[in-house]
């Protein structure tokens, strides 16, 4: 699908972390090129808004536990990125409004106590895991596996579950093919999503 296509008819937008494969950088270290300027952005930190800042957005918030937008409740929940040394600080969002099914974006995060606390507190109904185990010799496994997609289905046996960021860097450790594999063995395929590209789910 061309870039174009997906920026259209944007309302905002929400960088939980700036890395190369979440925005684009160029070498002069602004991002965002092909994104509208002028439509409200969303970011973690003060660090990360001075980037888009000086990438050009006009409207740049800074996520906090009761940002909001369109009548939508933004929640900023804690990250891990790294199973030894984080590579960077990142974070999730919980999207509340009281006629739609509460969504916990979980960002780039594996499986810890942060997760499970937000999980515990929110109880949200639709997850989005970033979880094709991309893993650095460094900081170590970078986002979930199948062991952590486990553990938050067993966490919320009950939520509409999406396995994402899958077959689009080159540091993955888990294919969708091999994620389907181990989650059947598991005993958990059938409770959870894992969207094709271009594919959309609607709750």
């Amino acid at each position: 699908m061309p870039v174009k296509n997906i920026l259209e008819g944007v309302d905002a937008y929400i960088v939980t972390h700036v890395h190369p494969d979440h925005i684009d950088m160029a070498e002069d270290g602004t991002v965002g090129a092909l994104m509208d300027k002028n439509v409200p952005v969303f970011v973690q930190s003060e660090e990360d808004a001075a980037i888009l800042a000086r990438s050009g957005f006009k409207q740049v918030d800074i996520l906090s536990q009761d940002s909001s937008f369109a009548g939508i409740r933004l929640v900023k929940t804690p990250g891990r990125h790294g199973t030894k040394i984080p590579c960077g600080p990142s974070c999730g969002v919980i999207f509340e409004h009281p006629d739609e099914k509460k969504l916990y974006v979980a960002g780039d995060t594996i499986w810890y106590d942060g997760v499970a606390d937000t999980l515990a507190t929110f109880r949200p109904d639709v997850i989005i895991l970033n979880a094709c185990a991309a893993e650095f010799i460094d900081q170590g496994r970078l986002i979930m596996d199948d062991n952590d997609v486990n553990n938050v289905y067993n966490a919320c046996p009950n939520a509409k579950i999406i396995v994402s960021h899958m077959d689009n860097v080159a540091h993955a450790a888990i294919t969708r093919k091999s994620m389907r594999e181990l989650l059947t063995r598991r005993g958990v395929w059938d409770k959870v999503l894992m969207p094709d590209d271009g594919e959309s789910y609607s709750f």
